[in-house]
């Protein structure tokens, strides 16, 4: 069995406003609890060697995280994702365990599924509204950087959006890139306020469906 390996779980219902820090700690208990113990880094201040490829923002949901880690003894890969998800809170479920043959770097696209909600809209005007906004070459809006407040496009980061109307809301699909550069869903709603404050939702949610490679290759 490889020294690197990778877990690829969800985080859905109330688990999704567990924060990340949060979540490393909740990880690293319930291998305990599942009996495995995780390799520690060496030097004066050890630390648990997992990580989190994507950290999601709190409240966001996902059915295609993955984390690395590391244990100290071999361990029946196709029995971990139970015993690990019984050790684990409602609403994180390990799906998968596996050794890990790329690198989390390579991720470059991120599928995701959203949904705008409207007090007082017709939802196919406004689906159609969305396509069009979301058609233009440029989508310039001001948002937090490292070294402050400054402009961005996040339109070159969206590989493909469609939104479509449905009972009382508008659902949305898109593929955008997860790194170099990284785009947080919340932006897509973001610029609506920014730009557009009528097409802006009132309340919108995100899930991550799967991750891919630059070339649009499942990543795994």
């Amino acid at each position: 069995m490889s020294d690197k390996l990778r877990l690829r779980f969800s985080k859905t219902g109330r688990a999704v406003y567990i924060s990340h820090l949060d979540l490393m700690q909740t990880m690293q208990r319930a291998f305990s609890r599942a009996g495995c113990a995780l390799k520690y880094s060496e030097g004066f201040n050890p630390h648990p060697l997992i990580s989190i490829a994507l950290p999601l923002s709190v409240g966001a949901a996902s059915l295609c995280e993955l984390m690395d880690f590391r244990l100290r003894e071999e361990a029946e890969l196709s029995e971990l994702p139970a015993r690990l998800t019984a050790a684990l809170p409602e609403g994180v479920e390990v799906l998968e365990a596996y050794e890990a043959e790329r690198k989390c770097a390579e991720i470059k696209w991120l599928e995701i599924e959203g949904r705008f909600e409207y007090d007082n809209c017709d939802p196919a005007a406004m689906a159609e509204k969305l396509r069009e906004f979301f058609a233009q070459d440029s989508i310039v809006i001001t948002k937090k950087t490292k070294r402050g407040m400054g402009e961005s496009d996040i339109r070159p980061a969206i590989r493909s959006i469609g939104f479509e109307p449905t009972a009382d809301a508008v659902s949305l699909k898109a593929l955008i890139s997860a790194q170099e550069p990284t785009l947080n869903p919340e932006l897509l709603a973001e610029s609506l306020r920014q730009l557009r404050p009528e097409l802006a939702p009132d309340f919108a949610k995100f899930i991550r469906v799967e991750t891919f490679d630059k070339d649009m290759n499942l990543f795994r």
